[in-house]
């Protein structure tokens, strides 16, 4: 039986991540993957529906000035698109192929890594049987680290065929850009589909959201801003609304909702999409055989840090079943192999985690915001601008936007979270997210110099108005601009 240092079930982003890191620190590493290395990361997932995005995006822009010209809209087919998206598929495809030969025929040393294609599943604590068409062989591994992914999630009275009602990794697999579609569920995968379909102009959107507002859990001013701007593109929003029945009706979706205030309708569309979340693929991995313990009610992997309740067997990434994000699947699978090889032994914290929302505009965010500084009762002082008083956003002509910095309410005044919802977004956030690590004062990027004419000049700004030394004052410019404290004890009086 071949013995490695570590086996890694799973070759998407947390798995080949863990598997990377432990050849840094000269482990023999098994990486064994069913189907494609990358996973979601790379297929029906962060990379296609951002291609996508990124595809829609210049559509809309291009339509916009189109319109300003008095000019027939740009329309691009779904053949073309998929051209595209294929493109960039092959490209990081091909990257991990190449890694991975060159890693496997290495001539310095010891070959440190190997990847098998193949079912795996544990058959004890340490040994593991992989099995694929015509193949079937045990390897013994003193670590094991758990990768598995998810996939999209299902609800029980919604039939999905992958043809007319479809789910996330379905949707890809369309022949035509469809003439309309309704999307269950207004999350962030909810939200980025209804603005790419909207913005490459070829189909009526409808949304459905069972909350009154999209994006709940972020605050009202991101999410009623975004919210606008998909209404404004024709998209149909359904707030608050119950789907009491979806089904195929003649080749085409029919659904029924029904609304607090006693309202229902009955509409009918080309195509569905169900975006209600995704699900750890931890089925047939012969957990028992290795007492790996399991929620009983759920079958989920019961999990401490990365930790299963056997030492030597670890879980990261979407297989947690928290925190579903290619990010932080790599930092788990790294983290892991740090915490058997490398004497780390602090928890990972998930705090000041960097994150982004491919909408319209873009929404990325660190750390809280106020309606969780709210709930904790978190007292905290808060500036926000508008994009249209920064140089850059109007040069741009994307003035559509605000940055919003949350601060403690203390003389240092260091940062609790930021918001930046517009072009460029994400590009803003990361010198706040080192702030927030380091607990930095936000005096410190008000003293910074920063090119002009840029984006992050708003960043700047706002920590300029929490000094009382902003170069536009709120006071004037009250539509564009705001600062205020909040504290619980002022709230409560408030509501007193």
């Amino acid at each position: 039986m071949e013995h490695f240092d570590l086996c890694v079930i799973g070759g998407g982003p947390a798995g080949y991540a863990a598997a990377m890191r432990a050849i840094d620190l000269g482990k023999r590493t098994l990486l064994v993957e069913r189907d494609r290395i990358g996973g979601t990361g790379i297929y029906n997932g962060a990379l296609t529906s951002k291609t996508l995005w990124e595809i829609a995006q210049r559509v809309s822009s291009t339509n916009e000035l189109m319109r300003t010209r008095g000019r027939e809209p740009f329309r691009l087919s779904w053949e073309e698109i998929s051209k595209t998206v294929n493109e960039a598929v092959f490209e990081r495809k091909y990257l991990y192929a190449c890694h991975m030969q060159l890693l496997s025929n290495t001539k310095e040393g010891t070959v440190l890594f190997r990847h098998e294609r193949g079912q795996a599943s544990l058959t004890g604590t340490n040994t593991i049987r992989i099995q694929r068409t015509g193949f079937t062989a045990d390897i013994r591994a003193d670590q094991v680290i758990i990768a598995t992914g998810s996939r999209p999630r299902c609800v029980p009275d919604i039939a999905v065929d992958e043809k007319h009602i479809l789910t996330s990794d379905g949707i890809f697999n369309i022949e035509e850009l469809p003439r309309s579609i309704v999307i269950i569920g207004a999350g962030v995968i909810g939200c980025e589909f209804a603005t790419i379909f909207c913005n490459l102009g070829a189909t009526r959107v409808h949304l459905i959201d069972r909350a009154d507002r999209i994006l709940p859990f972020e605050d009202a001013d991101v999410s009623e801003l975004v919210a606008k701007n998909l209404e404004r593109k024709g998209v149909i929003i359904h707030r608050s609304a119950k789907l009491d029945r979806i089904a195929v009706v003649d080749g085409e979706v029919e659904y029924a909702l029904s609304y607090s205030d006693g309202r229902s309708e009955t509409v009918r569309v080309e195509k569905a999409l169900l975006s209600v979340g995704r699900t750890p693929n931890v089925e047939g991995l012969g957990l028992e055989h290795a007492s790996v313990e399991t929620d009983p009610a759920t079958g989920l992997i019961r999990v401490n840090d990365t930790r299963t309740s056997q030492p030597n067997i670890h879980v990261v990434g979407d297989a947690t079943a928290t925190n579903m994000l290619v990010n932080l699947g790599e930092m788990e699978g790294r983290h892991a192999v740090e915490h058997i090889w490398a004497g780390k032994h602090d928890p990972l914290s998930y705090d000041n985690v960097s994150t982004i929302m491919f909408l319209d505009p873009e929404v990325a965010g660190v750390g809280l915001n106020e309606q969780e500084c709210r709930k904790r009762n978190i007292p905290y002082r808060m500036a926000r601008i508008d994009y249209s008083c920064l140089a850059r956003a109007i040069a741009m002509r994307r003035t559509k936007g605000f940055f919003k910095v949350l601060v403690t309410n203390d003389d240092e005044m260091r940062v609790l979270g930021m918001r930046a919802v517009g072009e460029h977004a994400s590009s803003a956030i990361e010198a706040v997210a080192l702030m927030m690590r380091l607990g930095t004062p936000i005096r410190e990027i008000a003293e910074l110099v920063h090119p002009h004419p840029s984006i992050t000049e708003g960043v700047q700004e706002c920590a300029r108005m929490l000094q009382g030394r902003s170069i536009f004052k709120p006071s004037i410019f009250a539509d564009r601009m705001l600062c205020y404290t909040w504290s619980p004890e002022v709230a409560a009086m408030v509501a007193a």
